[in-house]
């Protein structure tokens, strides 16, 4: 009788333990991928159209090298009061390291604290946004900004919180956005009216 508690004991730990999940990016099936439109010349690979990695050269790598790799990076352009709205990426955290200009950044926390993190930064100043996080950056100089963000996942996603919201389509119900927002309908109706863009 003891056998059958220790061997059915042993199954459920062996469940549970197995039960655990790690997420992340697939793996790749090949060293790199560097991406490419042209489907003729191409190898298909991870769902992604590569170049022959036996014609890869190091210019390759220069910037498009990063398909498959896990990450992806971008250059953020930021005229006077350029407005990188708030928005999250659900599936990657992002490192921003300036290159010119000054940038007001921060992020917002989970419920229920939703706790606001902010800095000021000049020219090489890095600052993290974790994963999922609402974040923002602000130019806050009187000259352009420049800056590089690496982001963790080859597909990080975006969702720009204004353009989800008030911009959907179809459009939120009134009685959802008036009683979640606590104001007039006349309110939604001017923000579901304005042309909300797309900063991808």
């Amino acid at each position: 009788m003891a056998n059958i508690h220790y061997f059915t004991l042993t199954i459920a730990i062996l469940a549970l333990a197995s039960s655990l999940a790690y997420a992340s990016d697939p793996s790749p099936l090949q060293d790199f991928c560097v991406a490419l439109n042209d489907s003729k010349t191409a190898v298909f690979v991870n769902g992604k159209f590569c170049k022959n990695p036996k014609l890869a050269k190091a210019d390759d790598f220069f910037f498009s090298g990063l398909n498959t790799l896990g990450i992806s990076l971008v250059r953020i352009d930021y005229a006077p009061n350029g407005l990188n709205p708030p928005h999250t990426h659900p599936r990657a955290t992002e490192a921003l390291i300036v290159l010119e200009g000054t940038l007001y950044v921060g992020f917002v926390t989970s419920n229920p604290e939703n706790r606001l993190f902010t800095k000021v930064l000049n020219k090489g100043d890095v600052f993290v946004f974790p994963e999922g996080l609402i974040h923002f950056q602000f130019n806050v100089g009187k000259t352009n900004a420049i800056a590089i963000a690496g982001l963790s996942s080859q597909n990080p996603g975006v969702i720009t919180i204004a353009n989800a919201v008030f911009g959907s389509n179809p459009p939120i119900s009134y009685d959802v956005l008036t009683k979640a927002f606590q104001i007039d309908k006349k309110v939604i109706d001017y923000l579901q009216e304005q042309l909300w863009w797309d900063n991808n």
